[in-house]
């Protein structure tokens, strides 16, 4: 009877653990994409730039030209509505509409901005895997 309930407790501490774990990964995402977000909708490419994974920013650096295209649109709008879709147990994905105006001709376009984020166990942080928005797309 003690073996049991030994083996009882033990199983019930480890799904509490999990459990916790699960929750501290969910509020992170949270709060990651809402810096995120408030990083996008304030236009600051270049700090968004740093939710990218370091080995994606690495092997993409920004180019001059990209960051060049990224100074002359304003963003008016990020809708997240959608929110994140888990794909595994450290996967997102969300799909985010942003409106845009070219400060030069005061024209507005919305693009589509597909973003994966994977979540890495040994930093405990999320990160941006699909890189920056393409802001070129029609």
């Amino acid at each position: 009877m003690r073996r049991i309930t030994s083996l009882l407790i033990v199983l019930l501490s480890g799904l509490l653990l999990a459990g916790c774990a699960t929750k501290t990964r969910s509020d992170a995402l949270t709060t990651t994409l809402k810096a995120y977000g408030s990083t996008l909708r304030w236009g600051d490419f270049q700090s968004a730039a740093q939710f990218v994974e370091p080995k994606v920013r690495a092997a993409h650096p920004l180019t001059s030209l990209q960051l060049a295209r990224f100074q002359q649109v304003r963003v008016t709008e990020y809708n997240d509505d959608a929110g994140p879709v888990p794909t595994g147990d450290f996967d997102v994905q969300q799909t985010v509409v942003i409106n845009l105006v070219n400060i030069h001709n005061q024209s507005e376009r919305s693009v589509v901005d597909h973003q994966t984020w994977h979540y890495d166990e040994a930093t405990r942080h999320w990160w941006l895997t699909s890189g920056l928005p393409d802001i070129t797309q029609d």
